[in-house]
């Protein structure tokens, strides 16, 4: 005979299909999340923009530490969102939530991500050096020909490659630190999801691209601002196709 108090399901990372009208309410929510205080959130994107700025002037440790550290201060993000969002409040300690919980698995996301970009670089880099073989073989235009076709065949399988392993990374951190999920399995919870809402986040990639060439704009000061309220998009969409089920 059961006890009570009956303990909830284990979560097991089933996700929901939503409309494309859910781009626009994570949109909107993230820039609720980033109004609850701005100044601290301006704060904490000049932290991390400057502490990736210096690791990746280390050579060949800084960007290889970099990797490892991504997923953890993207869960430092999403628990910032998170209290943000159901206290009004949070403070830059935050940002290091995934430095004490779940840090280990968190660190492995960093991993798996850096093997797999380091495998889709390695094919790439195969096919582009016999793309440039051959167009130095080949005399006159028809070498320049190979060339740049070479040259733009490797950009678009690198895009190409890159968007599973990014779809499989969205929402894995948060999967990891608030759902308790191993690191592969929050992987595929997270390709699986992006893959059932591939429209709403094709939208959401495309408006988030053009965010960013404006972001860019004013020597890069806009990160200061739209890292903050991408963070709070994704904890929406978070919410959205994970939690709200």
């Amino acid at each position: 005979m059961s006890h009570f108090p009956i303990p909830a399901p284990a979560f097991d990372g089933r996700s929901r299909a939503v409309g494309i009208d859910a781009v626009f309410a994570w949109l909107r929510l993230g820039w609720t999340v980033f109004m609850v205080n701005p100044g601290l959130w301006v704060a904490s994107a000049a932290i991390l923009l400057v502490g990736f700025l210096a690791l990746m002037a280390v050579w060949l440790a800084g960007p290889l530490l970099a990797g490892l550290l991504a997923p953890i201060l993207a869960a430092g993000l999403f628990a910032m969102c998170r209290r943000a969002a159901d206290a009004g409040t949070f403070g830059l300690a935050d940002l290091t939530a995934g430095f004490s919980t779940r840090t280990t698995p968190l660190i492995m996301l960093g991993v798996i991500f850096m093997v797999a970009a380091f495998v889709i670089k390695l094919v790439v880099l195969f096919l582009f050096s016999g793309s440039v073989a051959g167009g130095l073989m080949l005399p006159g235009a028809a070498g320049l020909g190979l060339l740049l076709g070479g040259s733009l065949f490797a950009l678009l399988l690198s895009s190409l490659l890159f968007i599973p392993l990014w779809m499989s990374m969205w929402f894995a951190p948060a999967l990891v630190l608030f759902n308790g999920m191993p690191p592969v399995e929050a992987c595929k919870a997270s390709f699986g999801a992006c893959l059932k809402n591939v429209l709403p986040f094709l939208i959401l990639g495309l408006i988030a691209f053009v965010l960013c060439f404006f972001a860019a704009l004013p020597v890069g000061l806009g990160f200061l601002v739209l890292i903050p309220v991408l963070a709070g998009t994704a904890y929406a969409s978070y919410q959205d196709v994970f939690v709200a089920h």
